[in-house]
Order: structure tokens, then sequence, then C-alpha cells
């Protein structure tokens, strides 16, 4: 060995300890190889699936990188792929040069010259080639085929190493999220509801949960889509896995690529090292596209593409990869509107809606505000302290005869505040904190002390009952409406009630209620 191979050895060797890009990498191999190899232009390509794709090139014009080859169709480079020695072509080969036309010359023709490559092998599976051209013919005559050999075999392995030097980031980064993301997911809230519509809402999510299909979940703000996202995964195969969210909404135009494929070092301002997007973090799982209308056009096309090949390409990267992720998109837009309008790909909005899910809003659902409201109460008594919160008549009733505009979500805020402000006006030592109407911001007057109308009604049963099945019903409604006043406390329900701790627990085991 030569003095130079020494150094340019330890240099690469240096480097596989340094934090960089592939592309990067890749880049200083080439100017090894270029410090022990005389040539004009040098190329590594790498092999995916039947083609070849550069991944650094030097003394190539710029419209190289991006360029795919195919093998089947440059048997020069599948000369050199097939060949586990390196390969030196005859100057009058009739072999039809693969770089015609992007090797720039003074005359703009690519005239006889030396070409020369070597295939690159990893773990005995072919990687991809390195070429190098020379535009004077004999330049290789004086090439050492030990030297080549050498250098052959040191860029397997630098290649190898970093290969896996990324993987494992790639694979440390992803188990963080996922583990982020399911300590996120353990703390929301649960799917609550009894309502007619709730339960076809259950039934549709039970329904495909099972399959791998592409769900749409439209709805408007506040209905609670989400929840429905995180049912969906967790009642598919996929429920191991983390389900990644991402809102498009929240993203900056320019960072929303970034953001959904991931970008390499260098790729714009700011992009330190490399990232692993959302597709990547939720590969094996599933990746949720929050207010999936939001999105810009241009990164229409690739979201397109990642779901229809399931590949995507990070953002300053040339090469592409698999990834295996089901996808759940949710809307509050009408995206057939916004299709007709230009705002949205046809393509797109047809591969999203393979199994629409429609979400009701809370004022199609009124059966479930009492148990919605019991629930967010002992979610709230339980950051307040050792007490109960529980509604009085006349602030429940106020809450059945609202509308609702915000949906699930503004009755969770409204009693909230709610609550804090009785909390704020209890005495010291009172454990149950009751709120009445005037806590609420709501816009009602002369609320009645009886149930509303509408709200009874609508818990009605449709169909005429037997005596005893209606004493069922009765009871149900009687203790949900307790149970919510009490802020879930059974204990106290039962009291009461009139009724032992033992009994009522199987009483409610009885109505469905436990």
């Amino acid at each position: 060995m030569t003095a130079s191979l020494y150094q340019v050895l330890a240099e690469i060797l240096g480097d596989l300890s340094k934090h960089m890009s592939s592309d990067k990498r890749y880049q200083k191999l080439l100017k090894a190889w270029l410090e022990l190899v005389p040539s004009d232009a040098c190329a590594l390509l790498k092999l995916e699936g039947e083609k070849l794709i550069p991944c650094a090139v030097k003394g190539f014009g710029q419209d190289l990188i991006g360029r795919q080859f195919r093998v089947s169709e440059h048997p020069r480079l599948a000369t050199i792929l097939h060949s586990r020695q390196y390969v030196r072509f005859d100057l009058n080969s009739d072999l039809p040069d693969p770089y015609d036309g992007l090797i720039p010359t003074d005359d703009g023709l690519l005239h006889v010259h030396d070409c020369m490559g070597a295939s690159l092998y990893i773990d005995d599976q072919p990687w991809g080639v390195i070429t190098l051209d020379a535009l004077i013919p004999g330049t290789f005559d004086q090439v050492d085929p030990m030297l080549l050999h050498t250098l052959v075999r040191i860029t397997e392995a630098a290649i190898k190493t970093a290969d896996l030097i990324e993987s494992l980031e790639r694979k440390a980064e992803h188990q963080t999220q996922v583990v982020r993301a399911i300590s996120d997911q353990h703390h929301e809230h649960q799917m609550i509801g009894r309502s007619p519509a709730f339960v076809q809402l259950q039934q549709d999510i039970k329904t495909v949960a099972e399959s791998d299909l592409t769900v749409l979940i439209t709805g408007a703000t506040g209905v609670g889509k989400e929840l429905v996202a995180q049912s969906i995964h967790h009642q598919s195969s996929r429920h191991q896995q983390a389900m990644v969210a991402v809102n498009c909404a929240a993203l900056p135009e320019h960072l929303v690529e970034s953001e959904l494929f991931g970008h390499v070092s260098g790729a714009f301002s700011g992009a330190s090292k490399n990232r692993s997007g959302k597709f990547e973090l939720a590969d094996g799982g599933t990746l949720f596209l929050d207010e999936v209308g939001e999105l810009p056009l241009a990164v229409q096309a690739k979201l397109l593409r990642a779901i229809q090949q399931g590949e995507i390409q990070r953002v300053g990267a040339d090469q592409t990869f698999k990834v295996d992720v089901r996808i759940v998109a949710a809307t509050n837009r009408d995206l057939s509107v916004e299709v007709a309008e230009g705002r949205f790909r046809a393509d797109l909005f047809h591969r999203l809606s393979i199994y629409p899910i429609a979400v009701p809003n809370l004022a199609d659902r009124r059966e479930d505000i009492g148990p919605l409201a019991g629930y967010f109460l002992s979610q709230f008594q339980r950051k307040l302290g050792n007490i109960t919160l529980a509604l009085n008549a006349q602030a429940e009733h106020a809450l059945y005869q609202y509308q609702w505009p915000g949906n699930i979500r503004e009755l969770e805020h409204l009693l909230h505040r709610a609550s804090l402000k009785a909390f704020s006006n209890r005495a010291q030592a009172e454990r149950i904190v009751e709120i009445e109407l005037k806590h609420l911001d709501l816009d009602v007057t002369e609320v009645p002390v009886s149930m509303p109308s509408s709200a009874v009604d609508e818990a009605l049963p449709q169909e005429i009952l037997p005596l005893k099945d209606w004493v069922d019903v009765s009871q149900r409604q009687y203790i949900t409406q307790l149970l919510t006043r009490f802020g879930g406390n059974k204990s106290k329900t039962a009291q009461a009630l009139g009724v032992d701790r033992g009994n009522f627990h199987r009483l409610l085991k009885r109505l469905g209620l436990s």
C-alpha cells in the first residue's frame, strides 16, 4: 500500500465516528477515490429495485442527480453490477455509454475515453456500483489492480457501517417517538355515549378497524374526530405500535413536507442533521392526519404517492424507501367542495375516503350530554383534590337545552370553567361542590326545574316495551342522571338512593351501567 492510501483509509475510518448525512458521506467516499485514481468524473449509484440511482457524483453536470438508470437498458452498468471484479471497458467497445451527453466537454460530445467501474456488495447482496471516466485514453493503464480491490472493500465497509449507524439512529428515534405517542394516547379521553348515533358510530369504527383501509373522518370542530381515530387504531392489528398524529393546519407551509417525510442534513436553512418525518415514525402503525384539507396542493401530490406506493423521500434526499403505514385522516371541511373549487386533489380525496366515517354533532346525540358531563366532572375533581363535583338540577337541564355549536370540546371547557368557579366559591370544609346555573357560561334564562321535554322525548324508547323493560329503562335514566350529578361517585349515588353498595353495584351491572 502507498502512503496516500493509508492517509485516505485513515480519513474514511475517522469519518465513520462523525455524525453526517449519507449524502455527505458518499461525497467524501468519491473524493477518496479521486485522490487515488485520476479521473475526470466519478459516480456512486445505489441499486433500488431494477434501477441504479445516482447518490453522489463528481465531474458530471448537475442533471445527473435525479436520473434513474434501468439496469436492463444500460449494458455497461449491467456488466459492472453483475461482476464481482472491477471492469474496464475497451476503448472501442460497442456497448453504449450511459453517460453520453452528461459529462461536460468543450464541444458537448463524449469522445473515446477511458471507462471503468466496480460493483459494491453488502453481505453478498448487490448494493450498487461506482464508475470512473477519464477523458484522456490510457489514463487507467497504470492503476494498480490491488489498489482498486482495496478501495472497493474499504468503500463497501464504509457504506455498510454508515447504513448501520443511520438505521440504528432511525430506530432509536422511532422508538422514542413510539413511547411518547403511546404515553400521550394513554392520557386521552375515552369515548362516552349511549345514544343511537353514538352506537352507530361505534359500529362503524369496529367494522373498519379490523381492516387496513384508509379512513376519512368528517365532522364539525370539537366532535371528537381524534378520539375516533384512536379508537380505530386501538381496535386494529396495529394497536401495539404507535398512532402518530400530525395537525396539518398547525404547520407552516414551508415545513409541512419536512414534517411528514423528514429531511436530510443541509436540505434547507436550519436543517443541521437528518430528521425522520411522521411517516417514518408511524412505520408499522397508524398515521393520523388531522385537518388534512389544509395541506398545500404541492404536498398533496407527495402524500398521494406515499399512500399509493408506500414509498417516501426525505426532503433533500435522492433515495426513497418503503414504509408500512395505515392512514386515518380527518377534516371539518367538505372535501368534495374543495375538489370542485380546485383546492384539493380529486385523486387524493378518493384515495383517502375509501371508508368515510361521519361523526355526529353533540346536538344530534343529546342523550350523551349527561354521561359526558359526568365523565368530565370526574376528571376535574381528581385535579381539585378530595371533593365531589355535582350539577344541580337547573345546571344539568341547561346543558340539555343548549345547542352546543362547539360540540363536545365546548362542553368540556365550559364544565372545566364552571368547576373552577364553584370550587373557588365553596365553603372551606365542603366536600360536595355543587355547580349551579350561575357558574355556567350559557345564554339561558328561566330554566325549568323539570327535565326539558326534548331531552325526555329523545331518551324514550321508540317502540312499545313490556312494563318490566320500561322499569329498567326508567331506572337506567334516573341512575345515570344521579351519577352525573355526583360526578360519577357511585358511593354517594347509592347513598342518595338508599341502596347499600353491594346491591347498587349489582343493579348497575344488570342495567349495563357498570
